[in-house]
């Protein structure tokens, strides 16, 4: 068999790969134009059946405003914190950090949020459970100091506030308190 030459092969090769592009292009084109199979019959889900759970979430305005009062409750005792509202799911909502509130302040309020939520609990008592089960403390996110307080509806939790800066934690959940208690209003 003849050898071929350099610029033979190269042809040859660049032949056989815009054919095979082509090719490809080709099929695609054609799985292009032809229709989608129908599709899978919707599930009907509704309540009636039980596969809905209604569930009630703080919008973002009742949480904002949850949290100037937490702020502002802070202010008129002239302490420095951070505020934040988390969601049923523990997902911030809205996180301010007051005006001069120390650097670790803001990430202490989220976690004590997301703590008073998942336990719908008041973060002071939660912290007297560490005595009987020590190792709550060692679930990610959480904080076991006080300063966080539930957002109940019908006993429910739905949002959880937290609070850190002050010199104490029983001051922190006084604020946290007092947002919860200016979504009544």
């Amino acid at each position: 068999m003849k050898k071929l030459s350099l610029r033979t092969r190269v042809l040859t090769g660049a032949v056989a790969v815009a054919a095979l592009g082509a090719g490809t292009f080709g099929a695609m084109s054609a799985n292009a134009s032809t229709p989608a199979s129908a599709p899978a019959a919707a599930v009907k889900a509704d309540a009636a059946n039980d596969n809905l759970q209604q569930t009630t979430h703080l919008t973002v305005a009742a949480a904002t405003k949850a949290a100037r009062a937490t702020l502002d409750a802070a202010k008129k005792e002239n302490q420095r914190v951070s505020v934040a509202v988390v969601d049923r799911n523990g997902n911030t909502v809205v996180a301010l950090r007051g005006d001069g509130a120390g650097p670790q302040s803001y990430d202490a309020a989220q976690k004590k949020a997301f703590t008073a939520v998942s336990w719908n609990a008041p973060t002071s008592e939660l912290a007297k459970r560490l005595t009987n089960a020590p190792t709550l403390k060692d679930i990610p996110g959480t904080l076991f100091l006080a300063g966080g307080a539930p957002v109940q509806v019908s006993g429910a939790p739905i949002a959880g506030i937290g609070v850190a800066g002050a010199p104490s934690g029983d001051l922190d959940e006084k604020f946290a308190q007092a947002g919860v208690a200016s979504l009544a209003r």
